[in-house]
């Protein structure tokens, strides 16, 4: 069974699809996990987790996007 390893966390549900479908463009499986509270979204995160062994390569990607 793959290790599932945290690379991201944001307040934005937005910006967490946005970065699932760059990984998954690149071939990179992604899960995303909403922390977020129903009622008041300012509390808790959107987490993004991808198989701890291309955790490097989403990192990478991530950093690149962030650059740009």
């Amino acid at each position: 069974m793959n290790q599932w390893t945290k690379v991201f966390a944001t307040k934005s549900i937005a910006e967490a699809s946005i970065l699932e479908g760059m990984l998954l463009e690149n071939q990179i499986p992604v899960q995303q996990l909403n922390k977020q509270d129903s009622s008041y979204v300012i509390f808790g995160e959107v987490e993004i987790y991808v198989p701890f062994h291309l955790k490097e390569t989403a990192i990478q990607l991530i950093q690149q996007t962030f650059s740009q």
